[in-house]
């Protein structure tokens, strides 16, 4: 076991419910997709903590934003920023312009400001937003029926964003609806 999924148990992030069993699992779960589709160590690094501040869909938290020089020196600082920028995202304004302009433009919630940032930060944000769905939807079959096309609709539109291995996988766990 690695340093930094024992210290997610040793903070409790195992006593947490997740949509489909508990948080710790899916958060391995999502980090298991990344490094399968090839992902840098950083975003796996991510991966393992990107509900670490909670969520807009799930508010419980393992860490406060007090904390993030400690998660910091935990999983990198690289690291804490995907999962910064992945906490305070604004995914119904950032998700929209995918398919509508060629860069989107970050909108942080925490801060309310629009931000420009780097390609490989939308790109990172978008291979953890599809790992962390496509987790969701592997163990969840209604989870597929309730969100799956919708789901297709959106990672369609970021395409130009995402890996081909997550676009393949996530051609195969949503079949349904391509």
């Amino acid at each position: 076991m690695d340093e930094k999924f024992r210290r997610l148990i040793e903070l409790g992030a195992g006593e947490f419910e997740h949509v489909d069993g508990s948080l710790i699992a899916h958060l391995e779960g999502t980090r298991c997709l990344l490094k399968e589709w090839n992902a840098s160590e950083i975003l796996q690094n991510a991966a393992l903590y990107h509900a670490a501040y909670g969520t807009l869909a799930f508010s419980h938290n393992v860490f406060d934003l007090t904390q993030r020089d400690e998660v910091a020196a935990v999983i990198g600082e690289a690291a804490e920023q995907i999962v910064y920028h992945y906490f305070a995202c604004d995914r119904d304004a950032f998700f929209k312009q995918f398919g509508n302009i060629a860069r989107p433009v970050y909108y942080d919630r925490i801060t309310n400001q629009k931000v420009v940032v780097s390609d490989e930060l939308i790109q990172q944000l978008c291979e953890l937003s599809a790992a962390n769905e496509t987790e969701i939807a592997l163990n969840n079959p209604d989870f597929v029926t309730e969100h799956g096309c919708e789901l297709v609709d959106l990672f369609s539109r970021m395409q130009d964003f995402l890996s081909p291995s997550a676009k393949r996988k996530i051609q195969h766990v949503f079949a349904a609806c391509f």
